[in-house]
């Protein structure tokens, strides 16, 4: 038990006061994950929408969130990190507390749309303001504990959203709306702007020009976006078709509640322990696993019937897949953008992320309506197979990453190679 405790201090120590900030802001932002996981529920349930029109719903929000990134990824190199994230949420509130009043097909359309974009706009200023503010050293293990954050709010977002769901969905709306305001305001009170000098100036071209010229070269990159794309449109299911498929067996929406909550509560406990297991392990093994286990996670579901136990083992080990995958993923990333480039760079990693966002629930839902569960199920442990061998041959062959020679990819990962521009003084502090 005392190991046990020193590993967990020893993952949590070193960071700067600015890091705990932006954790606190993510924190309190997901405690009001409410609407994305019941979504589908409530335009299937509440307004009578077909599986495959609710899942055309969540394509839009998926196109907004994939337009949102890039927007989001040159906004913060150009304009700054705070700025981006403050502004984001603060339209993500305003759109999401409109969203649970009405209930014209277009208009939830639209502000499906916007809802998306705006909250997917402000995570590549996240991730870049991890990179500025984190040693070299210790940016893995802050994307590890920030993802544990992100865990730790939705564990409790998720229960508590399926009895607020069952007083009226009209709350899972302004309850996420209002934590996103209050993490809006903790940004922009307490984080100080990060962004290196000179970083506006690092292309003279939109993010669309960066990808063009950048990343045709940069071979690791462009596997990772669409590894990552694969990995996406089965993770994405669990919120978008297992919530539907369940209640089409007749299981209750607070069953569904209780069954994904399962998801960030492993993911609370387990995300600093398997960090720290893994930090060793070679990079293709670790995302090849991770692979492996969200396949075999999310085809379980095929077998579940109406079985409670089944459908909380098949989340125990996606979930597993899921915690060893979005660190690592997120720590390449980082090693791959230049100096001037990180909010470009996340934007454009992010925004093939949400493309699955947009495609995995359509698939889902034409998928269940067409097909039935079971074949949707059969197809996720087949990607999850394909991405296993993908990410295994992606870094198998030891290959310096295209236009950053000093980075090589190869096992465990590491940014101390690369040069480290100064920040603020004040992003040591609160």
């Amino acid at each position: 038990m005392g190991k046990i405790t020193g590993n967990l201090a020893r993952s949590l120590t070193g960071f700067p006061n600015g890091f705990w900030w932006l954790w606190t802001s993510t924190l309190i932002n997901r405690l009001g994950t409410f609407v994305f996981p019941f979504l589908a529920l409530y335009l299937t349930s509440a307004l009578g929408y077909t599986a495959t029109h609710a899942g055309l719903v969540l394509a839009i929000y998926g196109v907004g969130a994939s337009l949102g990134a890039l927007v989001g990824g040159e906004l913060s190199d150009r304009v700054g990190r705070r700025a981006t994230m403050g502004g984001a949420q603060v339209v993500t509130a305003v759109t999401t507390a409109a969203m649970g009043f009405v209930t014209a097909p277009a208009a939830i359309a639209v502000l499906a749309f916007i809802v998306g974009a705006s909250a997917s706009a402000s995570r590549p200023a996240i991730s870049a303001m991890i990179v500025d503010v984190v040693p070299p050293e210790d940016v893995g293990r802050a994307f590890s504990v920030n993802y544990w954050a992100i865990n730790i709010g939705f564990g409790f977002s998720a229960a508590v959203a399926g009895f607020l769901a069952h007083q009226g969905y009209v709350w899972l709306f302004l309850g996420d709306a209002i934590t996103t305001l209050v993490c809006a305001v903790v940004m922009w009170v307490k984080l100080p702007e990060t962004r290196p000098e000179g970083a506006e100036q690092s292309s003279p071209v939109p993010v669309a020009g960066v990808g063009l010229r950048k990343v045709p070269g940069d071979f690791r990159f462009l596997g990772l976006c669409l590894l990552a794309f694969a990995m996406w449109m089965m993770f994405y299911q669990g919120a978008s078709s297992l919530p539907v498929a369940m209640a089409e067996r007749g299981m209750a929406t607070q069953t569904y509640g209780l069954i994904i909550a399962l998801n960030g509560m492993l993911i609370v406990v387990l995300q600093i322990p398997v960090t720290s297991l893994l930090k060793q392990r070679k990079r293709g093994m670790v995302l090849a696993l991770s692979a492996v286990f969200a396949g075999a996670g999310f085809g379980l579901n095929g077998f579940a019937g109406t079985s409670v136990m089944v459908y909380s083992l098949s989340v125990l080990v996606w979930t597993l897949g899921e915690i060893a995958y979005a660190p690592a993923s997120e720590a390449a990333v980082a090693e791959l953008s230049g100096q001037r480039a990180r909010g470009r760079y996340q934007g454009l990693f992010g925004s093939s992320v949400s493309v699955a966002s947009f495609l995995a629930p359509l698939a889902g839902g034409l998928a269940l309506d067409r097909w039935g569960g079971p074949a949707l199920w059969f197809a996720c442990a087949v990607v999850g197979a394909a991405a296993a061998v993908g990410f295994w041959a992606l870094f198998t062959v030891p290959r310096r990453a295209a236009g950053h020679p000093e980075v090589v990819l190869e096992g465990e990962p590491s940014l101390l190679g690369r040069e480290r521009e100064p920040v603020p003084s004040t992003a040591s502090g609160g």
